[in-house]
């Protein structure tokens, strides 16, 4: 692996997080009824109040404020899923740049909606998000063109990895941290500034068993890609990790578990009634984990990170129907 990323590349992020308009420190918040379900004291990292709806605003302005300030005139090109979209968008528009948003053609309508009330032009192309990248590196291939990885970006896993900064300060007994990994920048980012920061606290990845590439990428030890990840959580949906992401993982993640559509489902509608949150399956996969039978935390101090809350009506009315019969 030729990159890495560091704590000091993850406190330099931070410090330029310079508008709580464009990235806030989301709260956390203790929740009784999980706490009873789990045996363990949740603390629920509410990161789906960010602006966006997720954590990627993080990493997209962490790069592109770099680039703005080195005084490049660059169009920003991005292909997503939905949450890296807005991300970008909102911070290409912040730092004064052009964006185009290549998204797959079954991508969220209120993702997509949501990505154009931030600037961005977006592009539908293809079936699948491996469709929409192949075309997004196309178009960044023209002169003035930048593209902007999900994830395989050191500035990117630093701006994200921001949110292990702020876990640690305000839980600061933490014992276990449960995060969702697509791409593993989230993940990639959340562990280093954890275990820079305190090697005894334990870092658990959770990743939809329809989008799963981590365990068959830690055991040949080099990413391996799913061609066609069907899952509800569509913002870990990503069918891929790349070698930054997947060295950080070998790193510094203690487990990795997969949780099933159902256990997704059920925890979307768990959050909502017991939390008053409502996240979408991404963001509910840390509670489905801590839920399930693979995740000890009993009494422990735990971190489910709700990571995103961008879920389209229509796949709500679906996932709700589903988790109730």
């Amino acid at each position: 692996m030729t990159e890495t990323v560091t704590l000091a590349d993850i406190e330099a992020a931070r410090d330029r997080f310079d508008d709580p308009a464009i990235v806030r420190q989301t709260p956390i918040e203790t929740n009784r009824s999980l706490s009873t379900m789990s045996g363990a004291d949740v603390h629920l990292k509410m990161e789906h109040l960010q602006r966006t709806g997720s954590f990627k605003t993080r990493g997209a302005y962490n790069k592109l404020k770099q680039e703005a300030e080195a005084g490049g005139d660059k169009h920003v090109v991005a292909a997503s899923a939905g949450n890296h979209a807005q991300g970008v968008a909102l911070a290409a528009t912040t730092v004064g740049l052009e964006s185009t948003i290549v998204m797959p053609e079954n991508a969220p309508q209120a993702k997509i909606d949501a990505t154009r009330s931030y600037g961005a032009t977006v592009e539908l192309h293809g079936s699948t998000f491996g469709e929409a990248m192949s075309h997004a590196k196309s178009l960044a291939e023209e002169p003035g063109m930048l593209f902007v990885h999900a994830y395989d970006d050191p500035d990117i896993v630093a701006g994200q990895g921001t949110l292990g900064l702020e876990i640690y300060e305000q839980v600061p007994d933490v014992d276990t941290v449960i995060v969702p990994i697509g791409g593993g920048g989230l993940i990639g980012g959340i562990s280093t500034a954890l275990k820079s920061l305190d090697d005894s606290v334990r870092v658990i990845g959770v990743q939809a068993e329809l989008a799963s590439t981590v365990h068959e990428s830690l055991r040949k030890g080099a990413p391996v890609d799913e061609e066609s990840p069907k899952t509800i959580a569509d913002g870990i949906a990503t069918g891929s990790i790349s070698e930054l992401t997947l060295g950080l993982i070998e790193e510094n993640v203690d487990e990795v578990v997969t949780v099933s559509d159902d256990d997704i489902a059920r925890a979307i509608l768990t959050v909502l009634e017991r939390a008053k949150q409502l996240v979408e399956g991404a963001g509910a996969a840390a509670v489905a984990a801590m839920l399930s039978d693979q995740v000890d935390v009993e009494g422990e101090t735990v971190v489910p990170l709700l990571c995103g809350g961008n879920i389209d009506m229509s796949m709500l009315q679906t996932v709700l129907t589903h988790a109730l019969t």
